[in-house]
Protein backbone atom coordinates (compact mmCIF):
# COMPACT_ATOMS: atom_id res chain seq x y z
CA UNK A 1 0.00 0.00 0.00
CA UNK A 2 2.89 2.62 0.57
CA UNK A 3 4.89 1.69 -2.47
CA UNK A 4 1.61 2.41 -4.33
CA UNK A 5 0.51 5.65 -2.69
CA UNK A 6 4.05 6.72 -3.59
CA UNK A 7 3.78 5.61 -7.21
CA UNK A 8 0.68 7.40 -7.06
CA UNK A 9 1.93 10.65 -5.71
CA UNK A 10 4.77 10.39 -8.30
CA UNK A 11 2.50 9.91 -11.17
CA UNK A 12 0.46 12.81 -9.88
CA UNK A 13 3.31 15.28 -9.20
CA UNK A 14 4.68 14.52 -12.98
CA UNK A 15 0.70 15.01 -14.34
CA UNK A 16 0.58 18.60 -13.08
CA UNK A 17 4.01 19.64 -13.86
CA UNK A 18 2.88 18.60 -17.34
CA UNK A 19 5.14 15.59 -17.52
CA UNK A 20 2.85 12.78 -17.26
CA UNK A 21 4.12 9.35 -19.59
CA UNK A 22 0.89 8.90 -21.27
CA UNK A 23 2.24 5.40 -22.23
CA UNK A 24 1.19 4.64 -18.11
CA UNK A 25 -2.14 6.92 -18.08
CA UNK A 26 -3.53 5.38 -21.20
CA UNK A 27 -6.99 5.06 -20.90
CA UNK A 28 -7.39 6.56 -17.89
CA UNK A 29 -8.36 10.08 -16.58
CA UNK A 30 -4.98 11.87 -15.46
CA UNK A 31 -5.67 12.53 -11.82
CA UNK A 32 -7.02 8.55 -11.55
CA UNK A 33 -3.84 6.73 -9.52
CA UNK A 34 -1.73 3.88 -11.05
CA UNK A 35 -2.82 0.67 -10.45
CA UNK A 36 -0.32 -2.53 -10.21
CA UNK A 37 -1.62 -6.46 -11.61
CA UNK A 38 0.49 -9.29 -9.60
CA UNK A 39 2.01 -11.19 -11.75
CA UNK A 40 0.49 -14.66 -10.74
CA UNK A 41 3.53 -18.01 -11.61
CA UNK A 42 2.65 -21.12 -10.87
CA UNK A 43 4.65 -24.76 -10.37
CA UNK A 44 3.42 -28.45 -10.93
CA UNK A 45 4.80 -29.35 -8.29
CA UNK A 46 3.95 -27.02 -6.03
CA UNK A 47 0.32 -27.59 -6.64
CA UNK A 48 -1.34 -30.29 -4.35
CA UNK A 49 -4.32 -32.72 -5.61
CA UNK A 50 -5.78 -35.65 -5.11
CA UNK A 51 -3.16 -37.45 -7.20
CA UNK A 52 -0.50 -36.47 -5.09
CA UNK A 53 -1.73 -35.58 -1.08
CA UNK A 54 -0.74 -38.37 0.28
CA UNK A 55 2.70 -38.32 -1.55
CA UNK A 56 3.72 -35.19 -0.33
CA UNK A 57 1.72 -35.72 3.58
CA UNK A 58 4.81 -36.02 5.35
CA UNK A 59 6.87 -33.40 3.33
CA UNK A 60 7.85 -30.58 5.95
CA UNK A 61 9.90 -27.32 6.27
CA UNK A 62 12.01 -28.85 9.47
CA UNK A 63 15.41 -27.25 10.06
CA UNK A 64 18.48 -29.50 9.45
CA UNK A 65 18.86 -29.79 13.56
CA UNK A 66 15.08 -30.29 13.85
CA UNK A 67 14.76 -33.17 11.32
CA UNK A 68 17.80 -34.92 12.68
CA UNK A 69 16.66 -35.03 16.05
CA UNK A 70 17.61 -37.58 18.49
CA UNK A 71 14.60 -39.51 18.27
CA UNK A 72 15.39 -39.88 14.68
CA UNK A 73 18.70 -40.01 14.68
CA UNK A 74 18.31 -43.40 17.04
CA UNK A 75 16.01 -45.18 14.81
CA UNK A 76 17.73 -44.60 11.83
CA UNK A 77 20.82 -46.14 13.76
CA UNK A 78 19.42 -48.68 14.87
CA UNK A 79 17.36 -49.42 11.90
CA UNK A 80 20.59 -49.29 9.49
CA UNK A 81 22.91 -51.37 11.81
CA UNK A 82 20.19 -54.12 11.87
CA UNK A 83 20.16 -54.33 8.53
CA UNK A 84 24.05 -54.25 8.46
CA UNK A 85 24.03 -56.79 10.35
CA UNK A 86 21.66 -59.53 8.47
CA UNK A 87 21.68 -58.23 4.83
CA UNK A 88 24.44 -59.81 2.82
CA UNK A 89 24.51 -56.93 0.39
CA UNK A 90 24.55 -54.37 2.92
CA UNK A 91 27.28 -55.48 4.70
CA UNK A 92 29.54 -56.09 0.93
CA UNK A 93 28.70 -53.02 0.13
CA UNK A 94 29.85 -51.26 3.02
CA UNK A 95 33.42 -53.16 3.54
CA UNK A 96 34.05 -52.42 -0.08
CA UNK A 97 33.57 -48.54 0.37
CA UNK A 98 35.50 -48.33 3.64
CA UNK A 99 37.98 -50.66 1.75
CA UNK A 100 38.58 -48.45 -1.09
CA UNK A 101 38.20 -45.03 0.76
CA UNK A 102 41.18 -45.47 3.15
CA UNK A 103 42.83 -48.92 1.53
CA UNK A 104 45.59 -50.18 3.81
CA UNK A 105 45.67 -46.19 5.23
CA UNK A 106 47.20 -42.80 4.10
CA UNK A 107 50.72 -42.42 3.96
CA UNK A 108 52.15 -38.80 4.82
CA UNK A 109 54.53 -36.66 2.93
CA UNK A 110 55.94 -33.64 4.47
CA UNK A 111 56.79 -30.56 2.26
CA UNK A 112 58.92 -28.41 4.24
CA UNK A 113 62.67 -27.02 3.31
CA UNK A 114 64.19 -29.28 5.35
CA UNK A 115 64.27 -32.48 3.78
CA UNK A 116 65.89 -34.53 6.41
CA UNK A 117 63.47 -33.51 8.89
CA UNK A 118 60.91 -34.53 6.46
CA UNK A 119 61.57 -38.07 5.96
CA UNK A 120 62.09 -38.42 9.71
CA UNK A 121 58.91 -36.94 10.57
CA UNK A 122 57.44 -39.16 7.74
CA UNK A 123 59.17 -42.40 9.15
CA UNK A 124 58.43 -41.57 12.67
CA UNK A 125 54.29 -40.77 11.90
CA UNK A 126 54.31 -43.81 10.29
CA UNK A 127 55.72 -46.21 12.86
CA UNK A 128 52.97 -44.64 15.04
CA UNK A 129 50.22 -45.18 13.11
CA UNK A 130 51.22 -48.94 13.04
CA UNK A 131 51.10 -48.51 16.59
CA UNK A 132 48.39 -47.16 17.06
CA UNK A 133 46.12 -49.01 14.04
CA UNK A 134 45.17 -45.70 12.89
CA UNK A 135 44.20 -47.68 9.56
CA UNK A 136 41.80 -49.58 11.31
CA UNK A 137 40.44 -47.13 12.88
CA UNK A 138 40.35 -44.73 10.05
CA UNK A 139 37.83 -48.09 8.15
CA UNK A 140 35.84 -48.54 11.34
CA UNK A 141 34.95 -44.69 11.14
CA UNK A 142 34.25 -44.54 7.88
CA UNK A 143 31.93 -48.01 8.33
CA UNK A 144 30.63 -46.01 11.34
CA UNK A 145 29.65 -43.28 9.05
CA UNK A 146 27.58 -45.63 7.13
CA UNK A 147 25.48 -46.91 9.69
CA UNK A 148 25.43 -44.58 12.05
CA UNK A 149 25.80 -41.16 10.07
CA UNK A 150 28.55 -40.06 11.84
CA UNK A 151 31.77 -41.12 14.13
CA UNK A 152 33.40 -39.36 16.62
CA UNK A 153 37.07 -40.10 17.65
CA UNK A 154 39.27 -38.67 21.21
CA UNK A 155 42.34 -37.24 21.20
CA UNK A 156 44.36 -39.12 24.63
CA UNK A 157 47.36 -40.06 25.85
CA UNK A 158 48.23 -43.97 26.09
CA UNK A 159 50.93 -45.20 27.49
CA UNK A 160 50.64 -48.52 26.29
CA UNK A 161 51.72 -47.44 22.70
CA UNK A 162 55.21 -48.59 21.75
CA UNK A 163 56.48 -45.26 20.54
CA UNK A 164 57.86 -42.06 21.19
CA UNK A 165 54.22 -40.40 20.89
CA UNK A 166 51.91 -41.29 23.22
CA UNK A 167 49.02 -40.05 21.12
CA UNK A 168 45.95 -42.11 20.31
CA UNK A 169 42.74 -42.27 18.74
CA UNK A 170 39.71 -43.58 20.99
CA UNK A 171 36.60 -44.20 19.17
CA UNK A 172 32.88 -43.86 20.36
CA UNK A 173 29.97 -44.37 18.87
CA UNK A 174 27.68 -41.32 18.18
CA UNK A 175 25.12 -42.58 21.07
CA UNK A 176 27.43 -42.01 23.53
CA UNK A 177 27.41 -38.05 22.55
CA UNK A 178 24.42 -36.55 23.68
CA UNK A 179 23.03 -33.97 26.23
CA UNK A 180 22.94 -35.64 29.91
CA UNK A 181 19.56 -35.87 31.54
CA UNK A 182 20.80 -33.17 34.11
CA UNK A 183 22.40 -30.94 31.66
CA UNK A 184 20.99 -27.31 31.68
CA UNK A 185 19.50 -25.67 28.63
CA UNK A 186 22.03 -23.25 27.75
CA UNK A 187 22.38 -20.76 24.80
CA UNK A 188 24.00 -22.54 21.73
CA UNK A 189 23.75 -26.18 23.17
CA UNK A 190 22.25 -28.59 21.22
CA UNK A 191 22.88 -32.34 21.20
CA UNK A 192 25.19 -32.30 23.49
CA UNK A 193 27.38 -30.03 21.65
CA UNK A 194 28.22 -26.10 22.72
CA UNK A 195 28.56 -23.79 19.84
CA UNK A 196 30.35 -20.26 19.85
CA UNK A 197 28.54 -17.15 18.56
CA UNK A 198 30.29 -17.88 15.18
CA UNK A 199 28.66 -21.36 15.26
CA UNK A 200 31.71 -23.19 15.61
CA UNK A 201 31.74 -26.40 18.44
CA UNK A 202 33.09 -25.52 21.56
CA UNK A 203 33.15 -28.84 23.73
CA UNK A 204 31.05 -32.16 23.26
CA UNK A 205 29.41 -34.03 26.20
CA UNK A 206 30.25 -37.72 26.07
CA UNK A 207 28.64 -40.23 28.36
CA UNK A 208 31.11 -42.58 30.12
CA UNK A 209 28.45 -45.30 29.15
CA UNK A 210 27.22 -46.31 26.20
CA UNK A 211 23.13 -46.03 26.60
CA UNK A 212 22.76 -49.74 24.87
CA UNK A 213 25.00 -51.19 27.34
CA UNK A 214 23.30 -53.69 29.63
CA UNK A 215 25.52 -52.26 32.72
CA UNK A 216 24.34 -48.88 31.75
CA UNK A 217 22.18 -47.20 34.68
CA UNK A 218 22.64 -43.04 34.49
CA UNK A 219 22.98 -41.11 31.60
CA UNK A 220 23.97 -38.01 33.36
CA UNK A 221 27.89 -39.48 34.06
CA UNK A 222 29.20 -37.31 31.33
CA UNK A 223 32.84 -35.91 30.43
CA UNK A 224 32.69 -32.62 28.49
CA UNK A 225 35.70 -32.48 26.53
CA UNK A 226 36.79 -29.72 24.39
CA UNK A 227 36.58 -29.57 20.58
CA UNK A 228 40.19 -29.68 19.92
CA UNK A 229 40.63 -32.77 21.37
CA UNK A 230 37.36 -34.28 19.54
CA UNK A 231 37.41 -35.13 15.96
CA UNK A 232 33.51 -35.44 14.37
CA UNK A 233 33.50 -37.02 11.29
CA UNK A 234 30.21 -36.79 9.27
CA UNK A 235 28.72 -35.27 5.39
CA UNK A 236 26.74 -32.31 6.04
CA UNK A 237 23.99 -32.27 3.74
CA UNK A 238 22.39 -28.84 4.77
CA UNK A 239 22.94 -25.55 5.98
CA UNK A 240 22.97 -25.74 10.17
CA UNK A 241 23.47 -29.34 10.10
CA UNK A 242 25.35 -30.22 13.11
CA UNK A 243 24.89 -33.90 13.40
CA UNK A 244 24.96 -37.04 10.89
CA UNK A 245 22.68 -39.63 9.43
CA UNK A 246 23.60 -42.59 7.97
CA UNK A 247 24.47 -42.77 4.44
CA UNK A 248 22.35 -45.73 3.86
CA UNK A 249 19.32 -43.84 5.13
CA UNK A 250 17.67 -43.70 1.73
CA UNK A 251 18.50 -47.61 1.07
CA UNK A 252 16.82 -48.80 4.12
CA UNK A 253 13.22 -49.50 2.99
CA UNK A 254 15.04 -51.03 -0.18
CA UNK A 255 17.35 -53.23 1.67
CA UNK A 256 13.62 -54.78 3.36
CA UNK A 257 12.25 -55.19 0.31
CA UNK A 258 15.03 -57.30 -1.28
CA UNK A 259 15.27 -59.31 1.48
CA UNK A 260 11.27 -59.82 1.74
CA UNK A 261 11.33 -60.35 -1.92
CA UNK A 262 13.85 -63.40 -1.55
CA UNK A 263 12.19 -64.77 1.11
CA UNK A 264 8.63 -64.67 -0.39
CA UNK A 265 10.10 -66.21 -3.97
CA UNK A 266 12.34 -69.18 -1.49
CA UNK A 267 9.04 -69.77 0.50
CA UNK A 268 7.12 -70.44 -2.81
CA UNK A 269 9.57 -72.49 -4.29
CA UNK A 270 9.91 -74.90 -1.07
CA UNK A 271 5.85 -75.18 -0.91
CA UNK A 272 5.66 -76.61 -4.55
CA UNK A 273 8.71 -78.71 -3.62
CA UNK A 274 7.18 -79.88 -0.82
CA UNK A 275 3.74 -82.02 -2.24
CA UNK A 276 5.12 -84.67 -4.58
CA UNK A 277 1.61 -84.69 -7.17
CA UNK A 278 -1.60 -83.97 -6.46
CA UNK A 279 -4.80 -85.80 -7.92
CA UNK A 280 -7.00 -84.02 -9.89
CA UNK A 281 -10.00 -85.01 -11.92
CA UNK A 282 -11.99 -83.38 -15.22
CA UNK A 283 -15.21 -84.77 -14.06
CA UNK A 284 -18.24 -82.32 -13.30
CA UNK A 285 -18.74 -82.60 -9.58
CA UNK A 286 -20.77 -85.35 -8.24
CA UNK A 287 -19.74 -87.03 -11.76
CA UNK A 288 -18.55 -90.75 -12.71
CA UNK A 289 -15.01 -90.16 -10.66
CA UNK A 290 -14.83 -92.58 -7.16
CA UNK A 291 -15.20 -90.58 -4.25
CA UNK A 292 -11.85 -89.47 -3.02
CA UNK A 293 -11.31 -87.71 0.29
CA UNK A 294 -9.35 -84.10 -0.61
CA UNK A 295 -6.61 -83.05 0.81
CA UNK A 296 -6.04 -86.84 2.22
CA UNK A 297 -2.51 -87.45 1.53
CA UNK A 298 -0.46 -90.40 -0.20
CA UNK A 299 2.17 -92.54 1.08
CA UNK A 300 4.41 -92.96 -2.01
CA UNK A 301 7.16 -95.76 -2.42
CA UNK A 302 10.23 -95.41 -4.81
CA UNK A 303 10.02 -96.93 -8.04
CA UNK A 304 6.49 -98.29 -7.81
CA UNK A 305 3.49 -98.24 -10.33
CA UNK A 306 0.54 -96.86 -8.88
CA UNK A 307 -3.33 -97.37 -9.91
CA UNK A 308 -5.52 -94.47 -9.37
CA UNK A 309 -9.40 -94.30 -8.65
CA UNK A 310 -11.38 -94.32 -11.29
CA UNK A 311 -11.83 -90.45 -13.63
CA UNK A 312 -8.72 -89.20 -11.08
CA UNK A 313 -5.28 -88.12 -12.47
CA UNK A 314 -2.33 -87.67 -10.85
CA UNK A 315 0.04 -84.69 -11.70
CA UNK A 316 3.13 -83.35 -10.32
CA UNK A 317 2.88 -79.84 -8.89
CA UNK A 318 4.84 -76.79 -10.81
CA UNK A 319 7.23 -74.70 -9.61
CA UNK A 320 6.43 -71.06 -11.07
CA UNK A 321 9.59 -69.81 -8.63
CA UNK A 322 11.66 -68.12 -9.17
CA UNK A 323 10.22 -66.26 -11.85
CA UNK A 324 12.37 -64.87 -15.07
CA UNK A 325 11.64 -61.53 -12.99
CA UNK A 326 13.58 -62.28 -10.09
CA UNK A 327 17.07 -61.85 -11.48
CA UNK A 328 16.28 -58.55 -12.90
CA UNK A 329 14.47 -57.59 -10.18
CA UNK A 330 17.38 -57.59 -7.91
CA UNK A 331 19.44 -56.15 -10.39
CA UNK A 332 17.59 -52.97 -10.12
CA UNK A 333 16.99 -52.88 -6.69
CA UNK A 334 20.53 -53.09 -5.95
CA UNK A 335 21.34 -50.59 -8.74
CA UNK A 336 19.54 -48.34 -7.03
CA UNK A 337 20.55 -49.00 -3.87
CA UNK A 338 23.99 -48.47 -4.82
CA UNK A 339 23.47 -44.77 -6.04
CA UNK A 340 22.88 -43.38 -2.83
CA UNK A 341 26.59 -44.10 -2.50
CA UNK A 342 28.01 -42.75 -5.42
CA UNK A 343 29.06 -47.02 -6.60
CA UNK A 344 28.58 -48.78 -9.60
CA UNK A 345 26.49 -51.91 -9.99
CA UNK A 346 29.32 -54.21 -10.54
CA UNK A 347 31.12 -53.03 -7.47
CA UNK A 348 27.75 -53.47 -4.68
CA UNK A 349 26.84 -56.92 -6.48
CA UNK A 350 30.35 -58.45 -6.79
CA UNK A 351 29.20 -59.11 -10.23
CA UNK A 352 30.72 -57.87 -13.58
CA UNK A 353 29.30 -60.48 -15.84
CA UNK A 354 27.25 -58.17 -18.22
CA UNK A 355 29.66 -55.34 -18.68
CA UNK A 356 32.36 -54.88 -21.17
CA UNK A 357 35.53 -53.59 -20.59
CA UNK A 358 34.63 -50.38 -21.67
CA UNK A 359 31.01 -49.73 -19.84
CA UNK A 360 33.14 -50.99 -16.22
CA UNK A 361 35.19 -48.19 -16.86
CA UNK A 362 33.12 -45.57 -17.68
CA UNK A 363 30.73 -46.92 -14.59
CA UNK A 364 33.91 -46.74 -12.48
CA UNK A 365 35.13 -42.65 -13.03
CA UNK A 366 32.06 -41.69 -10.78
CA UNK A 367 32.50 -43.64 -8.43
CA UNK A 368 36.42 -42.57 -8.15
CA UNK A 369 36.16 -38.88 -8.43
CA UNK A 370 33.37 -39.96 -5.18
CA UNK A 371 35.87 -41.44 -3.22
CA UNK A 372 38.89 -38.56 -3.97
CA UNK A 373 36.04 -36.71 -2.64
CA UNK A 374 35.62 -38.65 0.83
CA UNK A 375 39.44 -39.08 0.89
CA UNK A 376 39.80 -35.16 0.78
CA UNK A 377 37.05 -34.94 3.47
CA UNK A 378 39.07 -37.29 5.74
CA UNK A 379 42.16 -36.02 5.59
CA UNK A 380 40.85 -32.34 6.52
CA UNK A 381 38.74 -33.13 9.23
CA UNK A 382 40.87 -36.07 10.42
CA UNK A 383 43.81 -36.76 9.40
CA UNK A 384 44.94 -33.17 9.50
CA UNK A 385 44.47 -32.87 12.97
CA UNK A 386 45.83 -35.91 13.76
CA UNK A 387 48.97 -34.56 12.96
CA UNK A 388 48.89 -31.50 14.06
CA UNK A 389 48.22 -32.86 17.58
CA UNK A 390 51.43 -35.15 17.15
CA UNK A 391 53.38 -32.72 16.03
CA UNK A 392 52.72 -30.76 19.07
CA UNK A 393 53.21 -33.72 21.49
CA UNK A 394 56.93 -34.24 19.83
CA UNK A 395 57.57 -31.01 20.58
CA UNK A 396 57.58 -31.36 23.71
CA UNK A 397 59.72 -34.52 23.36
CA UNK A 398 63.29 -33.00 24.26
CA UNK A 399 65.30 -33.61 21.23
CA UNK A 400 63.07 -35.43 19.34
CA UNK A 401 62.36 -33.48 16.73
CA UNK A 402 64.81 -31.68 14.09
CA UNK A 403 65.12 -28.11 14.99
CA UNK A 404 64.09 -26.96 12.06
CA UNK A 405 60.56 -28.56 13.19
CA UNK A 406 60.36 -27.52 16.71
CA UNK A 407 58.41 -24.32 16.48
CA UNK A 408 54.95 -24.63 17.91
CA UNK A 409 53.53 -21.97 15.75
CA UNK A 410 54.47 -23.48 12.48
CA UNK A 411 52.67 -24.38 9.60
CA UNK A 412 53.89 -28.04 7.66
CA UNK A 413 52.92 -28.20 4.79
CA UNK A 414 52.23 -31.93 3.46
CA UNK A 415 49.77 -34.19 1.69
CA UNK A 416 48.33 -37.32 2.15
CA UNK A 417 48.83 -40.80 -0.30
CA UNK A 418 46.30 -42.90 -0.58
CA UNK A 419 45.92 -46.64 -2.02
CA UNK A 420 46.25 -46.08 -5.99
CA UNK A 421 43.01 -47.71 -8.08
CA UNK A 422 44.58 -50.52 -10.40
CA UNK A 423 44.16 -50.77 -14.03
CA UNK A 424 42.44 -53.56 -15.79
CA UNK A 425 44.81 -53.61 -18.46
CA UNK A 426 48.63 -52.23 -17.13
CA UNK A 427 50.22 -52.79 -20.64
CA UNK A 428 47.86 -50.15 -21.87
CA UNK A 429 48.47 -48.05 -18.87
CA UNK A 430 52.02 -48.47 -19.20
CA UNK A 431 52.16 -47.09 -22.79
CA UNK A 432 49.76 -43.92 -21.63
CA UNK A 433 51.65 -43.89 -19.27
CA UNK A 434 54.95 -43.28 -21.16
CA UNK A 435 53.58 -41.15 -24.01
CA UNK A 436 52.06 -38.70 -21.21
CA UNK A 437 55.61 -38.51 -19.97
CA UNK A 438 57.10 -38.08 -23.27
CA UNK A 439 54.97 -34.96 -24.41
CA UNK A 440 55.17 -33.28 -20.88
CA UNK A 441 51.92 -33.38 -19.88
CA UNK A 442 51.95 -35.44 -16.46
CA UNK A 443 54.84 -35.99 -13.97
CA UNK A 444 56.69 -38.23 -12.36
CA UNK A 445 54.81 -36.42 -9.12
CA UNK A 446 51.74 -37.38 -10.39
CA UNK A 447 51.93 -41.03 -11.88
CA UNK A 448 53.03 -42.10 -8.37
CA UNK A 449 50.46 -40.37 -6.72
CA UNK A 450 47.94 -42.38 -8.57
CA UNK A 451 49.32 -45.38 -7.02
CA UNK A 452 49.46 -43.77 -3.65
CA UNK A 453 53.04 -43.96 -4.01
CA UNK A 454 56.04 -41.16 -3.09
CA UNK A 455 57.71 -39.92 -5.99
CA UNK A 456 61.00 -39.34 -3.73
CA UNK A 457 61.22 -42.14 -1.92
CA UNK A 458 60.44 -44.30 -5.24
CA UNK A 459 63.33 -42.59 -7.38
CA UNK A 460 65.44 -43.03 -4.44
CA UNK A 461 64.74 -46.38 -4.09
CA UNK A 462 64.98 -47.16 -7.52
CA UNK A 463 68.50 -45.32 -7.48
CA UNK A 464 69.64 -47.87 -5.40
CA UNK A 465 68.62 -50.70 -7.12
CA UNK A 466 70.19 -49.58 -10.20
CA UNK A 467 73.61 -48.79 -8.28
CA UNK A 468 73.43 -52.16 -6.70
CA UNK A 469 73.10 -54.00 -10.21
CA UNK A 470 76.20 -51.82 -11.66
CA UNK A 471 78.25 -53.33 -8.67
CA UNK A 472 77.10 -56.79 -9.21
CA UNK A 473 77.64 -56.43 -12.96
CA UNK A 474 73.71 -56.74 -13.91
CA UNK A 475 72.75 -54.98 -17.04
CA UNK A 476 71.12 -52.68 -15.43
CA UNK A 477 69.80 -50.13 -17.93
CA UNK A 478 69.19 -52.35 -20.96
CA UNK A 479 65.55 -52.18 -20.91
CA UNK A 480 65.88 -48.38 -21.46
CA UNK A 481 67.98 -48.79 -24.31
CA UNK A 482 67.04 -51.73 -25.69
CA UNK A 483 66.68 -50.97 -29.69
CA UNK A 484 63.57 -53.60 -29.68
CA UNK A 485 61.16 -51.12 -28.09
CA UNK A 486 58.12 -50.69 -29.69
CA UNK A 487 56.10 -47.73 -30.13
CA UNK A 488 52.34 -47.37 -28.96
CA UNK A 489 50.18 -47.23 -31.96
CA UNK A 490 47.15 -48.30 -30.16
CA UNK A 491 44.12 -46.01 -30.65
CA UNK A 492 42.71 -46.43 -27.25
CA UNK A 493 46.59 -45.75 -26.03
CA UNK A 494 46.17 -42.73 -27.16
CA UNK A 495 43.19 -41.58 -26.29
CA UNK A 496 44.54 -42.98 -22.31
CA UNK A 497 47.24 -40.51 -22.79
CA UNK A 498 45.08 -37.63 -23.74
Amino acid sequence: MFLEKLLSGIMEQRWRGGRSDRSLTRGRSPRQPFQFRRLMGRYDAANTTLDNIKHWSRADGLSAAAANSPDVRKTLRNRSRYEVANNSYARGITLTLANDVVGTGPRLQMLTADPNANRFVEQEFFYWAESVGLAEKLRTMRLARVADGESFGLLTSNEKIEARVQLDVRLVEADQVASPTLALDRQRYIDGIQFDPDGNPVSYDVLREHPGDVAFLRDDEHDTIPASAVLHYFRCDRPGQIRGIPDITPALPLFAQLRRFTLAVLAAAETAADFAGILYTDAPANGEADAAEPFEPIELEKRMLLTMPGGWKMAQMRSEQPSTTYAEFKKEILNEIARCLNMPFNVAAGNSSGYNYASGRLDHQTYFKSIRVEQSQLGRVVLDRILHAWLREAILIEGYLPNSLRALDSTFEHQWFWDGHEHVDPAKEANAQKIRLANHTTTLANEFARQGRDWEAELKQRAKELALMRELGLPADSDAHSSTDTEVTDDEDVQQAA
